[in-house]
C-alpha cells in the first residue's frame, strides 16, 4: 500500500506546539477504490521536550462529535494538561466530523447507496484510519485514551490491531461485547428510573410543572423556533442530559421556563442535537451492534409508562419519567417531535436499523488480552450510575480483558471532562502497575 501524503501545518499557542495534519484515507479499507475521505488530526505537545514524549491517541465520545480542541491555553488543569506531563496528545477527528470529510445530507445518493456510504463509519472503519494515522506519523505502538465511544472504538482497536498499543486507558465507554442491543437498551431504561427518581428528589416541585407540561403539549402544537414540533417525547428526551455531572442542573433549568418564551422553544429543539451531529442518529445503535440487526431497538424496549406502546404513545406514560441516550424513527417525522433537518437521510437511517451488522469484537482476541507480561495494560473508570454505558456490561467485559477498573458512584459519565486530572491520573498509574 502507498505511504498517504501528510499534510502539515504548525502552531504555536501559549505553553503548546500543535502539528495539524490532514491524510486521505478509504472510504472502504477493504476497497480502496471506492472512494476517500480527508483524516483531520492535532498533535499537541508542551513546548520544550514534549515532542519526544510517547503518543496517546485520544477517541472522542459521540458518536458524530469531534475531538477535543485544545482552548483556554495554556493548559493548567483537565485532562489534557494531564496528559501532556507524559505524552504527546493526537486528536483525531473521527471520519465524518469536524475537519475529517463531515457526514450531512449526502446529496446525489439514492437512499441505498447513502446506507452503504454510512456503514463505513463504525469503530471498526475508525480504528483502520488511526492505523494509517499512526504509520504516517512513524509511531510504533502509542496509548489510547477512549471516552464514551471512545472506549467503543478502543475495544474494536484491541480486536483488531493490539500490536499498534502500548497501553489502553478508558473512561465511560467499556462496552458489552457479544449482548444483543435488546439487552443492552432495556438495561439502560431502567438506569433512567433510577437517575429520574434522583433528579425529583433534588427538584421536587418539577413533577407538577412536567404533568402541566405533558398536558399542555399533548393539547397544544407548539413549534421550536425551528419549525419542527415538540411533544411529550421531545421533553423526555431533555432527560439525556441525567447521565452528566451538571445534566440535573440543566434540566431544571430548561423546564423552569414559561412553556411559549423563544427560550423554551429554542432549548427544548433537538435534545439529542442530531441537526448537528446526524451520526449520533444514523450509527448510534449501530455501535451497540455486535453481529446484530438493530431494528430500532430502544424503541421497541421502551417501557409503557416512558410512552412505549407504538406510535404516538408518547403521549402517554408516566410524566416523571426520561428517557437517556435512546433513538427512534420517531426522531425522523417532525410532527412527531423528531428533527427536519434529518431530512435528506431519513430513509437511510431506516435502512441502516434493518441492515445485519458484522461483529465489532473477537472475543478470542480480547480474552485475556490484558493479562501477562506481553499483553497490553488496559484500565477502566466505570461509573456506576452511568446511564449510556452500564456497569455491569463494563465489568463483564473488564473480566473478559483481564483489565483492572476503577469503579466509583463519585462521577457520572462526563467524568473524564468533570474531574479530567484525577480520572486520567488513576488510569495511568493503573497501566503503569502503581496502583
Amino acid at each position: 500500500m502507498t505511504a498517504p501524503d501528510l499534510r502539515t501545518a504548525e502552531l504555536h499557542l501559549p505553553g503548546l506546539r500543535v502539528l495539524e495534519h490532514e491524510l486521505d484515507v478509504p472510504l472502504d479499507h477493504a476497497d480502496p477504490a471506492a472512494g476517500s475521505l480527508v483524516l483531520f488530526a492535532r498533535e499537541v505537545s508542551a513546548v520544550g521536550d514534549g515532542a519526544g514524549r510517547p503518543a496517546l491517541l485520544f477517541l472522542q465520545g459521540g458518536p458524530g462529535q469531534e475531538a477535543t480542541r485544545p482552548a483556554g491555553a495554556p493548559l493548567t488543569s483537565g485532562w489534557m494538561a494531564r496528559a501532556l506531563r507524559d505524552f504527546r496528545v493526537v486528536l483525531l477527528d473521527q471520519r465524518g466530523t469536524g475537519r475529517s470529510t463531515p457526514v450531512g445530507d449526502l446529496p446525489g445518493m439514492t437512499p441505498a447507496q447513502q446506507a452503504d456510504h454510512l456503514a463505513h463509519f463504525r469503530a471498526d472503519s475508525i480504528v483502520r484510519d488511526a492505523e494509517v494515522l499512526r504509520e504516517a506519523l512513524g509511531v510504533d505502538r502509542w496509548s489510547l485514551l477512549g471516552q464514551s465511544f471512545g472506549g467503543f472504538c478502543a475495544l474494536t482497536y484491541l480486536s483488531l490491531a493490539p500490536a499498534s498499543l502500548r497501553s489502553v486507558h478508558i473512561t465511560g465507554g467499556l462496552p458489552p461485547v457479544g449482548v444483543h442491543p435488546d439487552e443492552v437498551y432495556a438495561a439502560t431504561w431502567a438506569q433512567m428510573r433510577v437517575l429520574s427518581a434522583r433528579y425529583h428528589e433534588r427538584y421536587p416541585h418539577d413533577l407538577e410543572r412536567l404533568r402541566r407540561l405533558h398536558a399542555h403539549l399533548a393539547a397544544e402544537d407548539l413549534r421550536t423556533t425551528t419549525g419542527d414540533r415538540v411533544t411529550s417525547r421531545v421533553l423526555r428526551a431533555a432527560g439525556h442530559s441525567l447521565g452528566m455531572s451538571d445534566g440535573a442542573d440543566a434540566l431544571h433549568a430548561l423546564l423552569e421556563r414559561p412553556v411559549g418564551s423563544p427560550a423554551f422553544r429554542a432549548d427544548a429543539a433537538d435534545p439529542l442535537g442530531l441537526a448537528r451531529n446526524p451520526l449520533y442518529l444514523l450509527v448510534h445503535e449501530a455501535c451497540y451492534a455486535d453481529g446484530a440487526t438493530t431494528a430500532w431497538s430502544a424503541e421497541r424496549t421502551r417501557p409503557d409508562d416512558f410512552g412505549g406502546g407504538g406510535e404516538g404513545a408518547d403521549l402517554l406514560g408516566d410524566p416523571a419519567l426520561f428517557s437517556g441516550e435512546h433513538v427512534g424513527d420517531w426522531l425522523l417525522d417532525p410532527e412527531r417531535g423528531g428533527v427536519g433537518a434529518l431530512a435528506p437521510v431519513a430513509e437511510a437511517a431506516r435502512l441502516l436499523a434493518d441492515r445485519p451488522w458484522p461483529r465489532l469484537y473477537d472475543p478470542s482476541a480480547l480474552d485475556g488480552v490484558a493479562r501477562g507480561a506481553d499483553g497490553v495494560p488496559v484500565a477502566a473508570a466505570v461509573y456506576l450510575d452511568d446511564p449510556y454505558v452500564l456497569a455491569e456490561h463494563s465489568r463483564a467485559t473488564a473480566s473478559l480483558l483481564g483489565a483492572r477498573t476503577w469503579v466509583t458512584d463519585e462521577l457520572l459519565h462526563n467524568g473524564l471532562r468533570a474531574d479530567g486530572d484525577r480520572v486520567l491520573s488513576r488510569l495511568v498509574d493503573m497501566t503503569a502497575g502503581r496502583l
